[in-house]
């Protein structure tokens, strides 16, 4: 039976992110994923999986050397970040507020995974196992056995990187709390006839935000939340109906637009009531998933892959046994406290913004016309956002 240092199952952006960072701690690392992401070509259309990479998350796909491939292949970066309801009050998040040439990029998920595909096919400590997938796996104080679909291998920890319906957080007895929002998200690809490349957007209003993420070239993707029944209507229009429907309801900055491609997701959230458990580590969507009314989803995941890798960095750096649970749970203590932070940060906007009542609007958008006039404020909250 082969044995690794760490198996991690989910080989998606957050799974493939940690193999790399404990794999440069010269730690042997197995990844068992089920499919390989498609290559990349430049006359591709565009996925309509994308994230808004913030800057924290950008220089840790630097250091384990996925960056330098995503600015060969395609992405989109922006340097303002509007947000309003009503349009008497637009404020405006810029990155010279926080002394960076820009805030983030909005990159298609598939191609941050490839990145890091490739940086992993290179690596002599990380073993790729694909096709195949978990069957089971048992835990004592010595070792991990993950029985897979075609082998059995051991390992010191096991990481739970295999999205928001872990199967190994099952497994491991994990619980969750939290709940549906009782709405649902609309992604639309579109092209626009008017260049907005260098900003991304959000309105609220009374049935949820519509957003703008710009893409390269005159292309962007849409979000809109709604009620699940709308949504289900709106995502099976034809796209000439869809198209006008997004010129009826989105603000008129967004211009004329030609769809492209759609596709919708109901709106949840999860929070994993322990992130280790034995030798067990759960890391992103595995131990959190949240509204993604910010984009933040993945930038968490990728917090938590640096959390990790600092722990156990520390532990050998102090010649202390790397794998015991005293350092595993270093992890847990690291990122719980600002998982959940987000967490009920986005929740509160989400809730302040769907409220319907007259005083309710007055303090929001007081709110809004208060953060122009407190430039130190805005900054902290950005700098929080943007990771640095």
């Amino acid at each position: 039976m082969k044995k690794f240092d760490c198996v991690i199952v989910g080989g998606g952006m957050v799974g493939a992110a940690s193999a790399l960072a404990l794999a440069q701690l010269g730690l042997t690392v197995a990844v068992i994923e089920k499919s390989a992401p498609a290559t990349f070509s430049s006359d591709q259309a565009f996925d309509l999986r994308v994230s808004a990479i913030s800057l924290g998350s950008q220089h840790l796909l630097e250091q384990l050397g996925a960056w330098q491939q995503l600015v060969k292949w395609r992405l989109c970066p922006y340097h303002r970040l509007g947000v309003w309801e009503h349009d008497f009050v637009n404020t405006e998040f810029l990155a010279d507020e926080i002394a960076q040439p820009y805030l983030g990029h909005i990159i298609e998920n598939r191609l941050i995974q490839l990145s890091l595909w490739q940086q992993i096919t290179v690596e002599d400590n990380i073993t790729l196992l694909c096709p195949e997938s978990l069957v089971n796996f048992s835990q004592n104080d010595q070792e991990v056995i993950v029985q897979l679909a075609e082998q059995s291998i051991g390992c010191k920890i096991l990481v739970a990187a295999d999205g928001a319906n872990s199967q190994v957080r099952q497994l491991a007895n994990i619980g969750i709390t939290g709940w549906d929002y009782q709405q649902a998200c609309l992604l639309v690809n579109v092209e626009t006839a008017a260049e907005q490349q260098d900003i991304t957007w959000q309105q609220f209003t009374p049935t949820g935000p519509m957003a703008m993420l710009p893409m390269p070239g005159n292309h962007a993707s849409l979000v809109w939340y709604h009620q699940k029944d709308e949504i289900k209507r709106l995502s099976q229009l034809p796209h000439s109906a869809l198209q006008q429907e997004i010129l009826n309801h989105f603000p008129n900055r967004l211009g004329d637009i030609n769809v492209i491609d759609k596709a919708s997701f109901p709106l949840t959230r999860r929070h994993a009531n322990q992130y280790q458990k034995g030798r067990v580590l759960l890391l992103g969507d595995a131990a959190h998933t949240i509204n993604p009314l910010a984009g933040q989803g993945v930038n968490l995941g990728f917090k938590d892959v640096k959390a990790l890798q600092t722990v156990i960095a520390k532990a050998i750096g102090d010649g202390l046994s790397w794998h015991d649970s005293s350092v595993l749970t270093q992890y847990e203590k690291t990122r719980r406290a600002d998982n959940l932070l987000m967490m009920s940060t986005m929740d509160a906007l989400y809730a302040g913004f769907s409220h319907p009542s007259p005083l309710m609007k007055v303090i929001r958008n007081s709110g809004l016309a208060l953060a122009n006039q407190l430039p130190w404020v805005k900054s902290k909250a950005l700098a929080y956002a943007c990771g640095i």
